[in-house]
């Protein structure tokens, strides 16, 4: 994908590289394992986008702290391919995707691995944001 390309082509093209790579918790390199937070900071970093996601957190933590968004990032209604979207699995767990123009490409604890998913994302959306470049 060229530099030159639209910021949520870039990010899509960066979460699309690590489709197949195995889930493993709080993973943030794909030759290991990624999971949804280690999906977005791959796709963010190789697409070029500041970023800083938490390193240790809990697996179920149920509430969203307040994001601190670098220059770049705001927070839009999820719509876009590129988009990062913050879903909630259930009441006690929260799930990041990035929306492409298929569907979502996440982390999949179930399947193993990380997967695009085709369709509307199964959880509600609870908030979203997008990198403008």
């Amino acid at each position: 994908m060229s530099a030159g390309a639209a910021p949520g082509a870039r990010l899509v093209a960066g979460a699309r590289a690590v489709v197949g790579a195995r889930f493993r918790a709080q993973g943030r390199d794909p030759a290991l394992g990624l999971d949804c937070v280690g999906v977005v900071a791959v796709a963010a970093a190789r697409a070029g986008a500041p970023l800083a996601l938490p390193g240790a957190y809990r697996l179920r933590c149920g509430e969203m702290p307040r994001p601190v968004l670098p220059p770049g990032w705001r927070g839009c209604d999820g719509a876009r391919p590129g988009d990062v979207l913050l879903l909630r699995v259930s009441a006690a767990q929260l799930h990041l995707a990035v929306r492409s123009e298929r569907g979502i490409i996440h982390a999949d604890a179930a399947a193993g691995r990380v997967v695009e998913r085709p369709g509307a994302a199964p959880w509600p959306l609870l908030a979203a944001w997008r990198w403008d470049g």
